[in-house]
């Protein structure tokens, strides 16, 4: 067994840090979980370094990732993010981050903790993979295929099943770290 990074890490500061110390690591946080939606939703069509450059542009354009604050933007404040360089200034991702901020409060009280629904779609235990190659690792399961279904039916937008499954990853509902990785523990 090599001691080696998974491969799509590259050697950028905050790619390793993010790698090493986030990715695939069980979250139970909802101000974490609700960052991760926006992110997972702004990364579409881009690269997850374009993004994760960005992140605290992020934090300080969606108020530090508060969902209530983000829920109650206006008009007004699309058009100010429309002008922060800071972040990815698309229109229909934007609007979903507040969308989603809206859908992320019901499911907060409805269940209790976004964390407690979420982490339904792998009955609360991370999903444990033991991938030799990068090859293997799939963009879709039926987890996050039955996430995006739920998420959409809820009111939640930039949530396919692939952009699911990424945040399954980031958030450690599923470990595909390679078993050559350090980060990888069963």
């Amino acid at each position: 067994m090599t001691d080696q990074r998974c491969a799509w890490c590259t050697e950028d500061p905050d790619y390793i840090q993010y790698h090493d110390e986030e990715w695939g690591v069980p979250c139970h946080d909802d101000r974490k979980l609700f960052e991760f939606l926006i992110l997972e939703g702004a990364q579409a069509g881009l690269s997850w370094i374009t993004i994760l450059k960005r992140r605290q542009g992020y934090h300080n354009a969606f108020s530090g990732f508060d969902p209530v604050a983000v829920a109650r933007f206006t008009d007004e404040d699309v058009e100010r993010l429309l002008l922060d360089q800071g972040i990815v200034r698309n229109r229909l991702k934007v609007n979903s981050a507040i969308k989603n901020a809206r859908a992320f409060l019901k499911v907060q009280e409805e269940f209790g903790s976004f964390d407690h629904y979420i982490w339904s779609f792998v009955n609360h235990n991370p999903i444990i993979n033991q991938w030799q190659s990068f090859t293997e690792v799939p963009v879709t399961t039926p987890e996050s295929d039955a996430m995006s279904k739920d998420l959409k039916k809820r009111g939640f937008s930039f949530v396919g099943s692939t952009i699911c499954y990424a945040y399954m990853q980031a958030m450690g509902m599923v470990n595909d770290h390679l078993v050559t990785c350090p980060s990888y523990s069963a």
